[in-house]
């Protein structure tokens, strides 16, 4: 059986067609597929000890890609051919829109993974014990109960793991401490995080909220959300978004480091009037953004002059003499 002249020209059309289609599916189809699963290879250790939605958000992201592949190769040629050039032009424009941003934001979450030390201290020791669940990390004194407690938020992106060994050592003076383990590691998707585990312990009569960086920010927000809830607030590299200067019910502690470069110096004296005038504050000489956890270096921090020990040694010091003040 022949095929008529007709025929075979407008079968090679709808092929024509489609070829365009089909290789703009497949690169997007791809990149949903692959740059997920790249980004779950690199940070395979760090996104499973954390807070399951990035995981579940590259697992979602990865599904998009297979059924993008799938689509193509199932796509009917004659009822494509159907759709107009403009709308065909606006659903790519849209498509390629949606992915840049998409993955995009998947790229820019990428952790700052604990240091080996760091996901050592998991294990606990002698004097302390630490509970790790999928989002947060409970360390706890193993001798007497603990009357004093630290919720504690990360800075952006850093993993919850990286503060374990200097949240150890507040523990060891008696203090129960609760590590939230936000989505994303972005605070501000935890903001109520503490208060089902201050509930829960009826025992700790004071309460002291703190985190890192935007960790402190978000920190800062649950007291000023929850007045007569916590006594205290630990600004480790922060400060807040808005004024709690009226607080007098606050006890407040701003840990800082003299050579960050992007919680500066200048950003810390900027923010005095946002806090109480019997704020304490520590200067961290020579210290960076870096040293207030354990997750190695970070774009765009200064130069530090003093050893990651020392200057940890001085944070620790300054968050028990608030705890402990009371």
């Amino acid at each position: 059986m022949t095929t008529a002249p007709d025929e075979g020209v407008a079968g090679a059309g709808a092929a024509a067609r489609r070829r365009p289609r089909a290789r703009f599916t497949v690169v997007l189809g791809s990149l949903w597929l692959g740059v997920p699963l790249v980004l779950f290879l690199l940070d395979r250790s760090v996104l499973l000890a954390g807070n399951p939605a990035q995981v579940i958000a590259l697992a979602a992201s990865g599904l998009i890609g297979v059924v993008l592949l799938v689509r193509d190769r199932s796509d009917e040629a004659p009822r494509r051919s159907q759709t107009r050039p403009w709308r065909r032009v606006v659903g790519r424009v849209v498509g390629v829109a949606v992915s840049l941003v998409v993955l995009g934001t998947l790229i820019w979450l990428r952790p700052f993974g604990a240091t080996p030390e760091a996901v050592v201290a998991m294990s606990g020791s002698a004097d302390v014990r630490v509970m790790d669940a999928p989002a947060h990390i409970v360390i706890a004194p193993t001798s007497g109960t603990p009357t004093r407690g630290l919720a504690f938020q990360p800075g952006a992106r850093v993993d919850p793991r990286a503060y374990v060994p200097m949240l150890s050592e507040v523990s060891r003076q008696g203090v129960l401490v609760f590590v939230v383990k936000p989505p994303f590691n972005i605070g501000f998707l935890a903001r109520s995080a503490p208060l089902a585990f201050l509930d829960r312990h009826p025992e700790v009569t004071s309460w002291t909220i703190g985190g890192h960086s935007l960790g402190g920010v978000v920190a800062a927000t649950f007291a000023r959300d929850h007045p007569g809830l916590v006594e205290g607030l630990a600004l480790w590299a922060s400060y807040p978004a808005d004024s709690l200067a009226d607080r007098d019910d606050l006890s407040v502690a701003s840990v800082s480091g003299t050579r960050d470069g992007l919680t500066t110096p200048a950003d810390i004296e900027a923010s005095r009037a946002l806090l109480p005038g019997d704020t304490a504050y520590t200067p961290v000489e020579g210290a960076v953004h870096s040293f207030f956890g354990d997750y190695g270096e970070q774009p765009g921090d200064g130069t530090p002059t003093v050893s990651r020990a020392e200057a940890q040694r001085q944070i620790v010091a300054a968050t028990v003499a608030l705890l402990t003040a009371r």
